[in-house]
C-alpha cells in the first residue's frame, strides 16, 4: 500500500512549481488563448483549465483576466518596441528603413501571437497598445527623417508628416501580410523599402497636386 501511495504522490512532485513558474506558465497560456480567442473570448476558467489549477490560482498572481492581459500586452509591447527601436539608431536612411521593416516582418513571422494579440485585440481602456508603440515608431523617424530633411534642403518640419505617412504604410503592410504570408518575407520587405525609398529620395521640396480643383 506505501509503494501505491508513493507512485500516486511522486507525479503531483514533480509538477509542482514555485511561484515564479506558475507565473511565467500563466503568461504563456494567456499569451496563447488571447492570441487564438481574443479578450473578449478568454476567460479565467479557460486559462486556468489549460494549466490544470484552479481559477483561484490564476486571481492570486494576476487578479483576474485584466490583470494577465495587461502582462501580456506590455511583455510583447516592450519586445517589439526594443526592435523597432535598435533598427532606427543608426545607418542611411535605407538602411534604417529596411531594418525596421525587417524586423517588424519578422516579429509577424516568428510572434505570431503575440502581433495577433496587439493589432487584433484590446481591452477597453488600455493605457498602452498597438498604437502608442507606432506612436513611438513616428517619433524615432521624425527624429532622423528631421535630420535627413536639414542636410538636403527640405522643411524638417514636415518630417512628422513623412514619418506618419512611412509608419502607416509599414504597420499597415505588416497586418496584411499577417493573414496572406506571401509573398516571402525578404520580397514583401524589398518592396516596401523600394516604395519608401525612392519616394523619399526623390522628394520635391513644395510638392503640389497636379489635378485642377
Amino acid at each position: 500500500m506505501v509503494s501505491r501511495f508513493r507512485d500516486r504522490l511522486e507525479p503531483m512532485v514533480r509538477q509542482r512549481m514555485t511561484g515564479r513558474e506558475r507565473r511565467e506558465q500563466l503568461i504563456a497560456i494567456g499569451r496563447s488563448a488571447f492570441a487564438e480567442l481574443g479578450f473578449s473570448g478568454t476567460s479565467v476558467e479557460e486559462m486556468a483549465a489549460r494549466a490544470g489549477v484552479s481559477k483561484p490560482v490564476v486571481y492570486e498572481h494576476f487578479g483576474g483576466k485584466e490583470g494577465l492581459y495587461a502582462v501580456v500586452i506590455d511583455r510583447e509591447l516592450l519586445a517589439l518596441e526594443e526592435l523597432i527601436t535598435r533598427a532606427l539608431e543608426s545607418g542611411t536612411w535605407r538602411e534604417r528603413i529596411e531594418n525596421a521593416v525587417v524586423a517588424l516582418l519578422t516579429y509577424v513571422e516568428e510572434d505570431t501571437d503575440g502581433f495577433l494579440i496587439l493589432v487584433r485585440d484590446s481591452k477597453p481602456g488600455d493605457q498602452r497598445s498597438f498604437s502608442t508603440l507606432l506612436n513611438t515608431a513616428v517619433n524615432q523617424a521624425s527624429h532622423f527623417l528631421g535630420e535627413a530633411f536639414v542636410r538636403r534642403g527640405l522643411d524638417s518640419e514636415l518630417a512628422p508628416l513623412y514619418a506618419q505617412a512611412l509608419v502607416g504604410m509599414v504597420a499597415m503592410t505588416a497586418q496584411w501580410w499577417l493573414d496572406e504570408r506571401t509573398p516571402d518575407k525578404e520580397v514583401v520587405a524589398a518592396h516596401i523599402v523600394n516604395l519608401s525609398w525612392n519616394g523619399l529620395s526623390g522628394m520635391e521640396a513644395k510638392p503640389k497636386l497636379g489635378g485642377k480643383r
